[in-house]
């Protein structure tokens, strides 16, 4: 495939550090965004439909499905998986390759375990 203009253009901004973790966090926010917002659709629900389940406003939810949106809070998207029907999973991954870095149980263990009296923590 031949490389654009624009192409050229990022390869040589991603040199710089500084841009480069701008970029990154940018493309993670449109991902939650895009999720959000696949999920609130596949339920056959509207931005206000969704509001209104969780009683706040349909701007809120709006911006929370913003790929410019960077407040996203872990209670906030529990909130909003909850009503949903879906789960929030958080997985942390090596800077250097990208790779999972889970140790550990995976947290649906946990409740598991917690749920029949038993300590998860070592």
């Amino acid at each position: 495939m031949r490389k654009t203009n624009f192409d050229r253009y990022l390869a040589e901004q991603l040199r710089d550090a500084a841009f480069a973790e701008r970029f990154e966090q940018a493309g993670e926010a449109w991902d939650v965004a895009l999720q959000l917002a696949a999920l609130r659709q596949q339920a056959g629900l509207s931005q206000k439909e969704l509001a209104r389940r969780l009683k706040t406003s349909q701007q809120q939810i709006s911006r929370l499905e913003s790929p410019g949106y960077t407040g996203h809070s872990l209670a906030t998207l529990r909130r909003v998986a909850d009503a949903l029907s879906a789960r929030v999973r958080v997985v942390f991954e090596t800077a250097e390759t990208g790779s999972d870095a889970r140790v550990g149980k995976p947290a649906a263990s946990k409740k598991a375990n917690r749920t029949k009296g038993q300590r998860t923590d070592s």
